[in-house]
């Protein structure tokens, strides 16, 4: 099963269905109903509460001709909603991620993994292609990056996906240290900063600055909160956040 947990500004998307997070299309519906649910929350964490895998990626048998776009179309309603919520998604991945998996990765903000784990997209060797794969990967890695790792369907290590640009970093233990202090940061900053990014993601550099000019001076500059943290750094004390 997927199952979701909200506390406050902090989210939680667990994937839990044994052995290996291989999701079907029950559990990409619920996948993408749990995307939904959390998306007014500041930080989404996308987890696996297995120690064998990540994910696994999706059922091969939904891969036929009548179960394809139902599987798809949960799929893709997931991954639209990771890629538009204002909440900072962080993937947190301690095993293998594979497939689909790789994918939900490549969907996410920020992305830590442990040393042992893997990515890959193996699905050329089943006789297909990942759809969001040669649509996301692209934009982490590289052109070519990407184009090796979805024509030869072989994972990468950690390290490697950090040098590639697929992982932010590694981490030992979880994401934790890294939840809390983007807690720490305003409610109503992280959004409108979030909201910038993603405004910038599909525009030249040049509309990407006219964007988040526009977000700035018409948003940010209005916020309690942006006059909260200069007055603060001056002041030498810790902000006092005015945003929930």
């Amino acid at each position: 099963m997927i199952r979701h947990e909200v506390k406050g500004r902090l989210a939680r998307i667990i994937l839990d269905q044994p052995p290996l997070n291989i999701l079907d299309i029950d559990h990409l519906k619920q996948l993408a109903d749990a995307v939904e649910h959390c998306a007014n929350a500041s930080v989404i964490v996308l987890e696996s509460a297995l120690e064998r895998a990540f994910s696994a990626g999706n059922d091969v048998a939904d891969h036929v001709p009548e179960r394809v776009p139902e599987m798809l179309e949960h799929f893709h309603r997931a991954i639209h909603g990771l890629l538009e919520t204002e909440a900072v998604t962080v993937a947190d991945v301690r095993a293998p991620a594979l497939g689909a998996g790789c994918e939900l990765v490549a969907a996410c903000d920020l992305v830590y993994s442990d040393p042992s784990a893997k990515f890959g997209q193996p699905e050329i060797d089943l006789g297909c292609f990942p759809t969001v794969g040669v649509s996301l990967l692209h934009r982490r890695i590289g052109r070519q990056r990407a184009a090796e790792m979805i024509l030869r369907g072989r994972p990468i290590e950690a390290e490697q996906a950090v040098t590639w640009g697929l992982v932010t970093g590694l981490v030992v233990g979880g994401v934790d240290d890294i939840v809390d202090e983007l807690l720490e940061k305003s409610p109503a900053v992280l959004r409108l900063t979030k909201r910038a990014l993603r405004g910038a993601r599909d525009r030249s550099p040049s509309e990407g600055i006219e964007e988040a000019t526009r977000i700035y001076v018409n948003q940010l500059l209005k916020l309690d909160d942006c006059r909260e943290g200069v007055q603060a750094f001056r002041e030498k004390r810790p902000p006092a956040w005015k945003s929930e």
